[in-house]
């Protein structure tokens, strides 16, 4: 099963944050393709790096949830916070869900410091703050109806 879409009927706002991400997450994906590997290693959160220096790449925090290990990592991360963001941003507020997705996006960055401190692998990606919402969704809305695309059985 693969989801292509949700009820939004109860939705009330526009979901800017939401709108917001996709694009910075577009955009930032652009600009790690033409920079290559030294955007890459530059940006992207490195445990024992971090854990060396944690001032001098504290931003790597922060710019790693934008970047993308590929197309099917970029698409896959941005169709789920599509279909469910909106939702949980609706519900939360404009400024909380933007708080709350950066939250997220953190907290699954220190799990993985936590697991992974002496790793000097990139660790780049939205998939922990997509988790969040896609959890969020779950605790708000058990009741949703979420459209998808069955392949033969």
């Amino acid at each position: 099963m693969f989801p292509i879409g949700d009820d939004d009927s109860s939705r009330r706002t526009v979901p800017l944050v939401t709108y917001a991400l996709l694009v910075l997450n577009f955009l930032f994906f652009f600009i790690e393709l033409s920079g290559g590997d030294a955007f890459i290693e530059q940006w992207a959160f490195v445990p024992r790096r971090f854990l060396a220096n944690p001032g001098g790449d504290f931003l790597t925090l922060f710019t790693s949830m934008f970047m993308h290990a590929g197309w099917v990592h970029l698409l896959g991360n941005m169709l789920y916070l599509w279909i469910f963001g909106d939702n949980v941003e609706d519900r939360f507020g404009h400024s909380k869900f933007a708080i709350f997705y950066l939250l997220c996006g953190l907290a699954a960055t220190f799990a993985q410091l936590l697991f992974s401190a002496g790793s000097n692998v990139p660790n780049l990606g939205a998939s922990g703050a997509i988790a969040g919402v896609l959890g969020a969704y779950i605790l708000l809305f058990p009741q949703g109806k979420v459209r998808v695309l069955q392949g033969n059985k």
